[in-house]
């Protein structure tokens, strides 16, 4: 049974300096491993979304409401979350996501069976929280990080996302086989794997993350006392207004998710339309989905040693970059790849730099509820994003689309130069406290 949320200050006791070092290796352990079956649960999900909604619907045109709705609902769900972990922790909130994944992978699968697409899209709506648990998981291992490594905590944790994206698209078949016999349609099979996974992933998180992670970082630098109450959304706009680098912070992550989200989705009808079968389409989709993940370690390492804001002009130059070759790349099936790859390597890069800067820019109390707001901010971003995608496709094509996520990243770049010169670097302080 998962256990309950704690109360405010529950497991908030500050712990010995000796036992820090220990606490955080099992703390970022957990996190790994939730990370992988929240990895493997979405990813499994996502793989026939756009399938099952077709099939439901009837029309084609029709699909891409599943993803749209995967969008909406972490979107929807991201300032709730952010203020259930501000007053109980990181734990029960996480528990919580990974529950609504599982619920919403069993919604979708009823919707399936009684034939009705609106109930479908609910469900992938609440399906999305699972990919929101994954998120806010990179908050939760920055907590406790001393903050001259806390980019290679955020970027260990999204690392481990790697191993369930990879798998999660290559058990879609035989997860589908495997509910025929039950009058399932085949292509919901991979959310009612998907539930087993998420419901397995809030077990872990619910036992094993103790002490919180959040509720201890606090007991450390003494301001527990002033958590436990709700943060407004004003508020919580009024703590990045106040911050220049927590400006930055949330613009460098909106914007590198959506120039990410908006090329990507639309790369396999430029591809279609150039002649790739979809063999090649998934092969160029697993290229970006390693670009993303793969080297996150790397961006860490890298965002920790040169400081936050050099990465986030790394990830602008290298999403420019990704935007100018698969822009170009007309039938060119490899320069596409490329351009692909880098795509999600600037992605990395901006989160990665993006999440640890914002971190390292509000006060303790406010961190929780911020980082809410920065998820929510990227996926409405994304969203519509998205959307705008299809259209700039279908009036002007792929290479238009490619230089409008381009033109996204300059006020960002922008905004890093002058903010590096006006406040320096963004190096974070070289202690071993959390701040």
């Amino acid at each position: 049974m998962t256990p309950l949320p704690e109360p405010p200050g529950a497991g908030s006791v500050a712990p010995d300096a000796a036992a820090l070092p220990a606490l955080r290796r099992r703390i970022t352990t957990v996190l790994i491993a939730s990370q992988m079956l929240g990895g493997l649960a979405n990813a499994t999900g996502i793989a026939l979304a756009a399938v099952l909604a077709a099939e439901i619907s009837g029309s084609q045109a029709l699909s891409g409401l599943a993803s749209a709705a995967m969008v909406a609902g972490p979107a929807l769900l991201a300032m709730p979350l952010a203020a259930l972990m501000t007053r109980r922790g990181r734990r029960p909130g996480l528990v919580l996501a990974y529950l609504l994944g599982a619920a919403g992978a069993v919604v979708v699968v009823t919707g399936a069976v009684l034939d009705s697409f609106p109930l479908l899209l609910s469900g992938m709506a609440v399906f999305g929280a699972g990919s929101l648990g994954n998120l806010q998981a990179r908050y939760a291992a920055a907590d406790l990080a001393e903050p001259a490594r806390r980019a290679r905590a955020i970027s260990t944790v999204v690392w481990a996302t790697t191993i369930g994206a990879v798998l999660g698209p290559n058990i879609a078949a035989p997860a589908g086989h495997s509910v025929t016999r039950f009058g399932i349609p085949a292509a919901a099979g991979p959310f009612v794997w998907a539930a087993g996974v998420f419901l397995l992933s809030a077990a872990l998180v619910g036992v094993l993350l103790r002490p919180d992670p959040l509720l201890t970082a606090r007991a450390l630098d003494g301001s527990a006392a002033h958590s436990a109450t709700a943060r407004s959304l004003r508020a919580e706009v009024r703590a990045v207004r106040q911050s220049p680098r927590a400006r930055l912070a949330l613009i460098t992550v909106a914007v590198s998710h959506t120039a990410m989200v908006s090329i990507m989705s639309m790369t396999p009808v430029a591809l279609t339309r150039h002649g790739a079968d979809i063999q090649l389409i998934g092969l160029v989709i697993s290229v970006h989905i390693a670009g993303m993940y793969a080297f996150s370690p790397v961006m860490g390492w890298l965002a920790d040693r040169l400081g936050r804001l050099s990465v986030i002009g790394l990830a602008a130059g290298l999403l420019c970059c990704a935007a100018l070759l698969a822009g170009t790349a007309g039938t060119s099936h490899g320069q596409t790849m490329a351009g692909l790859f880098l795509l999600g390597l600037g992605w990395s890069a901006g989160l990665v730099s993006g999440s640890a800067l914002l971190t390292d820019s509000v006060p303790g109390p406010a961190r929780a509820a911020v980082q809410g707001l920065c998820d929510l901010t990227m996926n409405v971003a994304a969203g519509l994003g998205g959307l705008t995608a299809g259209l700039i496709v279908a009036r002007s094509g792929y290479g238009w689309l490619n230089a409008a996520g381009a033109s996204l990243l300059l006020p960002m770049a922008g905004l890093a130069l002058f903010t590096s010169r006006r406040h320096g670097r963004g190096e974070t302080p070289r202690t071993t406290a959390t701040d």
